[in-house]
This record gives structure tokens, sequence and C-alpha cells, in this order.
């Protein structure tokens, strides 16, 4: 993920958190937030791994694999500052089922946003 699309200061982070929307699902939160017009409409993405779904190495294999499956979603809208955040039981729950189950629940969080595709007017 190229550096201008992730989400790294902490005030970023706290802007998306507390002026943004959000929707959860059993194991993963987004919250988004539509960023004022700037030179590139490009989004932003940050990720977000407590300590309660494990240790250093885990949470950093979460992060990596979130990363690469938000990367494969075709369909996220521009323009906002988007903050994925893992639950707890996230990593036991992958892990039988792959990387393509993993997929397949960030575009559920993502679908459940009802965000508007890229392009797309608002009604």
């Amino acid at each position: 993920m190229e550096r201008r699309n992730r989400l790294s200061r902490s005030r970023d982070f706290e802007t998306v958190y507390r002026r943004g929307r959000s929707v959860a699902t059993r194991f993963l939160i987004l919250y988004w937030f539509p960023r004022e017009a700037e030179a590139d409409g490009a989004m932003r993405l940050g990720v977000a791994v407590p300590k309660k779904v494990g240790g250093a190495v885990a949470r950093n294999k979460v992060k990596r694999q979130l990363k690469e499956a938000w990367r494969s979603l075709a369909d996220v809208p521009a323009g906002n500052d988007y903050v994925l955040v893992a639950r707890p039981g996230l990593p036991e729950a992958e892990e039988p089922r792959g990387f393509a189950w993993l997929e397949e629940r960030v575009a559920e969080v993502l679908s459940k946003a009802a965000l508007p595709a890229e392009g797309s007017a608002r009604s």
C-alpha cells in the first residue's frame, strides 16, 4: 500500500473515529469519514489491531492480511478515510478457513456500510 494511501498519524485516526460513521460485524469494525476536497481524491486506510487480538506477531500478521484483503477490493469509494479495526477472535477464525474467508469478511463490512461506489451520485 502506497504511503499516500495510508493513515499514519494518530490525529487522522482520531478524526475518523470521532467525526466519522461506523459499522460492525462479528470480526471487523469499519469507520469512515469523507475528507475535505483535496488535490487527489484517493482513499486512505488505517488498520488497527488491539492487544486483545494477540501478541505483536499475531497483530502484525492480521494487519498485513487485512491490508492485502482491502487491496483486493475493486469498488472502494475514493475520497474517504477508512479505519478497519480487527476484533478479538479474528485470527483463530481465519486460520482454518484461509485468506479467501478474510477477504469475504472485509467485503462484508464494506457492503454493510452501504457506501456509494466511486463515481456514483448520492440521492
